[in-house]
């Protein structure tokens, strides 16, 4: 029964995840430390949280706030890395090994350079930022974002060497190091975090701190895997200084609109996060632990995003359209499996995860409604709003993507944010409803441009 069982599945993988670029061993060699990545990412970010909402309602607030703005400037720099995983793979794809150690030295340097400007640019300017965006807080609330805005700011450098680094990696489908340096990077700063946060109180100041140390030993630890452990790219310190500048154009021409597109996407996101701190502190709290919660459903999905940019770009990368086309169905399908099978595990187990954050009584339902809401519509509309676009971007159509992303982005989950959670008094339910609208529209032109053959007309390399 078993051997028959086991059949079956090999037959059933064999069928939708195996082509002539790659087979589903190879497919579920790249996921799985992807998926343990993420999960340890998301699930430490959540154990995070709820060791600085034992400081305060202000402090998980601001946090919650400035981590708005800190996924906005990290994804710019997160955005070029990807160009470069994009590259790495399609050349990699193409047997090409001396331009793979090219791609990737020029990826390491892009990433870092963008995000120290970035680091600076807002270390200089923290405070007007500070009043535009949560000018409307409250002092407590706005005393501690600050810390954590300049000591987020400092950590920029750090977390981009990590992140080039195991985009590379990730290009040529070197999981388990990615996994392992993100494992390092992330493990180190919850230890951090106990120690400064729950054992010394310190509160955001211990965040802080902790992030520092963390993403610094990360970045360290990444470059010496680079020049020292890693026997496939053959880097040297001075290959992260003299690349050729036809290679920054390959990244840069993938990388730039999808920075772009981050910018104008988590600007908007940021925007709703004004909406949201106009409704009062228990609304940003609500906002919060509904976003980690949320995040926590969609591990699974987001390790399939990143995993088929890498299963993508080879395929292109070896004119294998095909079984580009058939990887890129059966991730969706298998997406919206494992987000119904995560909510189905996840949901009757909501009071034990909402009291990681020993949340104020009176917003526990609103979570609730908002998580469950959340759960339902993600089943369909995630993939197609998410894991389509990286495919598709894995292939060279970076432009129709980003610029698809912004329009919808401020078209519907802004305009209508604001009308159904302010206007029409949704509160932060309105806002929620109004990004699962927004997945829908995306998702469903991005649909339209797949059926086609624009997405895979892109000559990158």
């Amino acid at each position: 029964m078993q051997l028959r069982l086991r059949e079956q599945r090999n037959s059933f993988l064999e069928k939708h995840l195996s082509g002539e670029t790659m087979d589903y061993r190879q497919i579920m060699a790249l996921f799985l430390p992807i998926l343990i990545d993420q999960s340890f990412i998301i699930g430490l970010n959540l154990v995070n949280t709820a060791m600085i909402s034992s400081s305060g309602v202000a402090a998980v607030s601001a946090v919650n706030m400035v981590d708005a703005l800190n996924i906005f400037l990290i994804n710019v720099f997160v955005a070029v890395a990807t160009g470069g995983t994009v590259v790495v793979a399609q050349y990699k794809g193409n047997g090409n090994d001396r331009m793979v150690s090219r791609a990737a030295a020029g990826t390491v340097t892009s990433v870092t350079l963008l995000s120290l400007a970035i680091g600076l640019l807002i270390i200089g300017f923290h405070n007007p930022i500070l009043q535009v965006l949560f000018g409307s807080a409250s002092p407590d609330v706005l005393d501690s974002a600050r810390t954590y805005l300049l000591g987020s700011s400092i950590s920029f450098v750090g977390l981009a060497v990590v992140q080039a680094v195991c985009a590379a990696l990730r290009g040529i489908g070197r999981t388990r190091a990615s996994l392992a340096l993100s494992l390092i990077m992330n493990l180190l700063y919850v230890l951090l975090n106990i120690v400064f946060i729950t054992l010394l109180n310190m509160g955001v100041i211990g965040m802080t701190v902790a992030v520092n140390i963390a993403r610094f030993v990360g970045a360290i630890c990444a470059l010496y895997y680079l020049f020292r452990i890693d026997a496939s790219l053959h880097l040297r310190i001075r290959d992260l200084v003299h690349f050729p500048l036809s290679m920054l154009r390959k990244i840069m021409f993938i990388g730039l609109p999808f920075a772009a597109e981050q910018m104008f996407f988590n600007g908007g996101k940021l925007l709703t996060q004004v909406f949201i701190v106009s409704l009062g502190t228990y609304a940003i709290a609500t906002n919060a632990i509904s976003g980690s919660l949320a995040m926590v459903f969609q591990i699974p999905a987001v390790a399939l995003s990143l995993t088929v940019v890498t299963v993508v770009g080879q395929c292109i990368g070896r004119g294998h359209i095909e079984d580009a086309r058939k990887f890129i169905k059966s991730f969706l399908w298998l997406g919206s499996i494992l987000l119904a099978a995560i909510a189905l595990i996840l949901m009757p187990m909501f009071k034990l995860l909402v009291g990681l954050f020993d949340p104020p009584a009176e917003i526990v339902d609103d979570i609730f409604l908002i998580l469950l809401i959340n759960a339902v519509i993600q089943v369909p509309l995630w993939p197609i709003s998410f894991i389509l676009p990286s495919a598709l971007r894995a292939a060279g159509d970076s432009k129709f993507t980003s610029i698809t992303s912004m329009l919808t982005m401020w078209l519907f989950r802004v305009v209508l944010g604001y009308v159904l959670g302010i206007t029409l008094g949704l509160g932060i339910l309105g806002v929620w409803l109004a990004m699962n609208c927004e997945w829908g529209v995306r998702g469903a032109i991005f649909l339209w441009r797949f059926r086609g053959k624009k997405w895979y007309e892109h000559k990158l390399i």
